[in-house]
């Protein structure tokens, strides 16, 4: 389930083990080689949430959520990066737009005052077969583009991403190419015509990748 790879494992100075790498007295790596930005795309984190939950949503802390995926890489969370978009919301709104709009925005920003930084795509609405269907728009775009810059940041050489799409593997390859390192988690099913889909070409171009577990959520309690 997850590729293999190298961890390098840090001591305290008093250890006298020449296998073992250096670190600070309290066995930590030093943390200007030890950050990462983790980018949560929102639309497959809700959806996982919803599987996980037998039809419900989860309900989780996303800051904790976060730092608890790189702690468990044994990296520190330097950034959060939230793509998202707002609910649809028509030129004249009804009630329930409007509360939902209500709520996605006191919830944006908590968010923000946690320092989380958030992208907003668009909401577009489709009628299919006499039926409303809702999908973001832009948000693959968002993503992209902060998952270039993320070489300014020149203490993060790993960054976690939360995503099940292969659109993602150029960038992905283009960061490996820069020195930084993608830790991919993600969520599939086995077997055809399932709700998650595994995308071999995806999990083959990152440096690791680990499945979404309920337990993951329910570590990082509101």
């Amino acid at each position: 389930m997850e590729k293999e790879c190298n961890q390098k494992v840090f001591k305290p100075k008093d250890i006298k083990n020449s296998n073992i790498l250096p670190g600070d007295p309290r066995g930590f790596p030093d943390e200007s080689f030890n950050s990462t930005c983790v980018f949560i795309d929102a639309g497959f984190v809700s959806k996982v949430s919803r599987h996980l939950g037998n039809g419900e949503f989860l309900f989780y802390d996303i800051e904790k959520f976060a730092k608890n995926l790189a702690k468990k890489n044994n990296l520190n969370c330097k950034k959060i990066f939230y793509y998202t978009a707002p609910p649809f919301h028509q030129y004249n709104p009804t009630k329930y737009e409007e509360k939902k709009k209500e709520g996605y925005d006191k919830f944006i920003e908590k968010l923000k005052k946690k320092g989380v930084v958030v992208r907003e795509g668009r909401c577009q609405r489709l009628k299919v077969d006499g039926k409303f269907e809702y999908h973001q728009k832009a948000v693959d775009i968002l993503l992209a583009m902060d998952l270039m810059d993320v070489t300014s940041y020149k203490d993060v050489k790993k960054i976690i991403l939360l995503t099940s799409d292969s659109d993602f593997v150029p960038v992905v390859k283009r960061l490996e190419e820069k020195g930084v390192r993608t830790i991919l988690f993600t969520f599939y099913l086995k077997g055809r015509d399932v709700m998650f889909s595994r995308s071999n070409y995806l999990i083959k171009s990152v440096h690791k990748y680990r499945v979404l577990t309920k337990q993951d959520f329910d570590d990082s309690p509101l």
